[in-house]
């Protein structure tokens, strides 16, 4: 949208409440101290923020297409959103919402605004800040802009969003480092640490770090910082000369006995880089899981039950075969020697640490677990399980574990490989690069996504993965009816074999030749397949939500409604939930329980990546059951999208038996589709 933001003057003095606003962090409206309830709507929030921020009336038509480009009457949805803005902050004697025919302004004139603040502040550079005023505005960011604050199905939005976060990212680093050069010695080391937490491949933020440390006397913390920051650049294939240049430099500056004692209190220093650089590979992330703490009392007087749950997190994860998992022999012996979570992930050099607490007492028996990010040290998850009956939940606690955990490193591996140059990609994350695209469900996307596999398989064409990835975007294109049906069923099908060739013990082999298989030959052809995924990978939630996908149509409803829920357990936000949940209501429909199937698939459609036959689900089960204004609801979704779908192209994606498919062309009959 090209929206600037820039400093605006303050306005006159006004009688009133004052206000203060926080933006950097979730936002915040403040009334003599007070917080203000905010608005329940997202976009309305947006809204504020956008209007607070920008330095001129906006026309009624810009924030429209901004936020409301979906609704019939966007217009309406921004009349009803400035009615709540003007509740929450209009007062009598002042007006801070002003509009004027077909434009909208907010005056906050003598208010407080923490990110116009920053920017009135940065207006004259950097250089006219005194130490002092740089680490009080450094002091006003309590999180990334609108933090929390996401939008659904608002491109425009988001773009904006995305470029304001990157900003006020900027301006916090900048100040950060304006904050470390005003300070000497230890006084500087918490603002280079958060200024690493914001850039962590900013060289000089890594030498004067590692020269304040020396500079203290805190031998063993720059070492250990230096080798956790060359393994950081070996990772991103980033160029570790000037980081090993400025450590030598350091420790040959360096007090007199300084090298003597790194010598007896670190490790060896790591071999500098070579020059020849290393053929790409399929990385895989590892992850170590450290016994888990017993809580007492224990019930039962059971003891070692946080051991024996930890151990089985590592049996269940060895399962995967997207993770490297350290044997708990490792994990334990650091473990019996007090070693903390953040020190044993670094002396394992693992990509991720598992660490957890059993609370067995009765009767709110429980389990902490959280995942460390050992790169940035954050702690990326945590979630508590509850153990309801301590010896028979635990088989069910350890599935959702390990679920939980496959699915956030994967997440965060996929996040990772969108920041990367794509000329810079290794084959893992060129797969996950292609993951994020593919879990879009678009045309464009599934293209993206498709040429992403196949430069993992030409980078490495041992990565069964990578094949499976490749095989999902010939379903998709097949499926959705993007391109011609035949060729692409063919072109699913050769690329599963591929997956099977490569590692005929990934589930995710086995996953995609079961969906090729649905797709050429229907419910009997696929099973076998989906069963061996769920053989070798018990917690394969994908697997058994598409089982649940092929029951739900031709097979079993009771089977598919168990393998949907069991697939929604063990991953309760996977991009294909909309699936898992569209599956059960075919299920319910199957079974004749139509309010059943009109709420299952209501829920199915609401989610944000719902595709054209996922609305189609609900339109006509809402159909089915009476409900014609929520069908023809869904059916004007689709048709924004596909103006010419009928039942037709919804019986050609799915293979339903001769009963479902004359109940799902009644319901479309209903509403005219």
């Amino acid at each position: 949208m090209g929206i600037p933001v820039r400093s605006r003057p303050p306005g006159p003095a006004r009688t009133g409440r004052r206000l203060r606003i926080r933006l950097l962090g979730a936002l915040e409206i403040r009334c003599d101290e007070h917080p203000l309830p905010l608005p329940a709507s997202r976009k309305t929030r947006a809204l504020f923020a956008w209007l607070a921020l920008s330095t001129r009336a906006a026309a009624r038509g810009t924030l429209c297409e901004l936020l409301w480009d979906a609704p019939s009457d966007p217009r309406a949805e921004l009349r009803w959103s400035l009615s709540k803005i003007r509740g929450l902050v209009d007062e009598p004697g002042v007006r801070r919402v002003r509009t004027d025919g077909e434009h909208v302004r907010l005056d906050l004139s003598g208010d407080f605004v923490d990110a116009l603040e920053i920017e009135r502040a940065l207006a004259d550079g950097l250089e006219a800040l005194t130490p002092a005023h740089a680490s009080r505005l450094a002091s006003m960011f309590d999180g990334e802009f609108l933090d929390g604050l996401e939008l659904a199905r608002a491109p425009l939005a988001d773009a904006w969003l995305s470029a304001q976060r990157r900003h006020f990212r900027a301006a916090h680093a900048a100040l950060l480092a304006r904050c470390a050069t005003g300070q000497t010695g230890a006084a500087a080391i918490p603002y280079l640490e958060r200024w690493l937490a914001l850039e962590p491949f900013e060289q000089r933020a890594h030498r004067a770090l590692l020269g304040a440390l020396l500079g203290e006397g805190r031998l063993h913390d720059a070492q250990a910082h230096f080798a956790l920051a060359e393994r950081l650049f070996e990772r991103e294939r980033l160029d570790r000369g000037p980081l090993h240049a400025a450590w030598r430099a350091l420790r040959q500056r360096a007090a007199p006995g300084t090298i003597e004692a790194l010598a007896a209190v670190a490790p060896p220093e790591p071999q500098e880089p070579s020059q020849a650089g290393s053929a790409p590979d399929a990385h895989r992330p590892s992850i170590a899981v450290m016994p888990f703490v017993d809580r007492p009392p224990i019930a039962g007087g059971v003891a070692g039950l946080g051991t024996s749950l930890a151990h089985d997190v590592v049996t269940r994860l060895a399962k995967l075969r997207g993770v490297f998992v350290i044997a708990q022999g490792s994990a334990a012996w650091l473990h019996d020697r007090g070693v903390g979570p953040a020190e044993a992930a670094r002396l394992l050099r693992v990509d991720y640490l598992c660490s957890g607490i059993v609370h067995a007492a009765a009767p709110h028996a429980s389990v902490d677990v959280e995942l460390l990010e050992t790169r940035s040290g954050r702690v990326a998850w945590n979630e508590r399980f509850a153990l309801g009956d301590v010896f028979t939940a635990l088989d069910e606690i350890g599935d959702r574990i390990v679920a939980s955990l496959a699915a956030e490193i994967e997440a965060l591996e996929r996040n990772r490989a969108v920041l990367l140059p794509p000329d810079s990609l290794d084959a893992w994350s060129a797969h996950h690069r292609g993951l994020w695209h593919m879990y879009r469900f678009d045309p464009q996307d599934n293209a993206a996504a498709r040429g992403f596999f196949e430069q993992a398989t030409r980078l490495d064409p041992t990565f069964a993965r990578a094949w499976a990835g490749l095989s999902f975007t010939h379903f998709q294109n097949a499926f959705q009816g993007w391109t011609e049906r035949a060729p692409e069923i063919e072109r699913a099908l050769d690329a599963a074999a591929q997956a099977l060739m490569a590692d005929a013990r990934d589930p995710s082999a086995h996953w995609a030749m079961g969906r090729a298989l649905w797709l050429r030959d229907g419910h009997d052809a696929s099973m076998s397949e989906l069963e061996q995924a769920i053989e070798l990978s018990p917690n394969f939630a994908l697997a058994h939500y598409t089982l649940a996908f092929v029951h739900a149509q031709a097979g079993d409803p009771r089977a598919a409604i168990a393998a949907a829920d069991r697939a929604r357990r063990l991953s309760p936000f996977d991009p294909l939930l909309f699936g898992m949940l569209g599956s059960r209501a075919i299920a319910h429909l199957r079974l004749g329980e139509l309010p059943e199937a009109a709420l299952w698939a209501e829920r199915a459609a609401a989610r944000p990546n719902a595709h054209p036959h996922i609305h189609a689900i609900a339109a006509f089960a809402h159909a089915l059951n009476g409900s014609l204004d929520a069908a023809r609801r869904h059916a004007n979704v689709i048709r924004r999208t596909l103006p010419g779908y009928r039942y037709a192209d919804f019986a050609a994606a799915f293979r339903l038996d001769p009963e479902a498919a004359a109940r799902f062309r009644e319901g479309a009959r209903r509403i005219g589709m």
